[in-house]
């Protein structure tokens, strides 16, 4: 396991903050990014089959405010900070008092705990604000993976060419590695999901996935390829076995595989170097 880089413990501290203050905005790109897309798409096939798609309000991720999704309530700053907002409004909605899913505070205290491990064990460094771009891009990935199976090109694409960006100096890995590390990650799960489409006729995956290990392999470099599927793949079959078991999951029910892979990739960017050299011996 690499040694962590022992900071001042107000640095981690304010690491921890700033990541639920990131955690909190990344609560409005999972909510929203899939329905800019939505939107997006409905004026494109308006405009392919010659039709005026019908006005419609702004909305980005800073406009409208954000409100409560059953009274329309406009949340105030002061209901919007991270993890204490919910606890002092114990969970529910200050106009209508429905609950507030606990999604949110998740993720806020997700990306807080994972920002203040990033701090503990890189220090505090440009490889390590590399690092939390990392993170911010695939917390988000993950959830909006679960929400609507899919994996926005906005965040997969944007993943992929600032891993080769930021491995151009071999921020983490030489550049030749992270080209072969993206071009790897493509053509494997692509070569899996043409194996298994021909076998089954049908999809096994989306096409989401591939650009995903892509821009992993970009960041990580191709060595990590294996070890991220492994654990991924082992990570998923106990999960999907388990929600077929004990949660009644239906067996034709898809399951996200970009969770699996976050995960697997989050477990290569923090312990990677071990596991390479379990099936790499130098």
């Amino acid at each position: 396991m690499p040694v962590p880089v022992m900071e001042p413990a107000y640095l981690i501290v304010l690491s921890l903050v700033f990541g639920l203050v990131i955690g909190s905005f990344l609560n409005v790109v999972i909510h929203r990014l899939p329905r800019m897309l939505e939107r997006e798409w409905r004026q494109q096939c308006a405009e392919f089959e010659g039709k005026t798609s019908p006005a419609e309000a702004t909305y980005n991720l800073v406009v409208p405010r954000s409100a409560c999704p059953n009274c329309g309530h406009r949340i105030a700053w002061y209901e919007n900070i991270p993890i204490l907002s919910f606890l002092l409004l114990k969970g529910r909605c200050a106009g209508c008092g429905s609950p507030i899913p606990w999604r949110y505070p998740a993720v806020e205290l997700i990306t807080g705990l994972l920002f203040a491990y990033a701090v503990w064990q890189f220090g505090v460094d440009g490889r390590t604000l590399a690092v939390l771009v990392l993170l911010a891009l695939l917390i988000a990935l993950t959830f909006i993976d679960l929400d609507t199976y899919l994996l926005p090109d906005n965040l997969t694409l944007l993943l992929l060419w600032l891993g080769l960006a930021v491995n151009l100096q071999g921020l983490f890995v030489p550049i030749e590695e992270a080209v072969i590390g993206a071009m790897v990650g493509y053509i494997s799960l692509w070569s899996v999901y043409w194996l298994f489409k021909l076998a089954t006729g049908k999809e096994g995956m989306g096409y989401g996935d591939f650009k995903l290990l892509a821009a992993l392999g970009a960041w990580l470099g191709w060595k990590m390829i294996l070890p991220i599927l492994l654990a991924s793949s082992i990570v998923g079959a106990l999960i999907g076995i388990g929600l077929i078991l004990f949660a009644g999951r239906d067996r034709a029910r898809p399951i996200p595989f970009g969770p699996y892979l976050v995960l697997g990739g989050i477990v290569c960017l923090f312990w990677g170097p071990v596991l390479v050299r379990l099936y790499l011996p130098a």
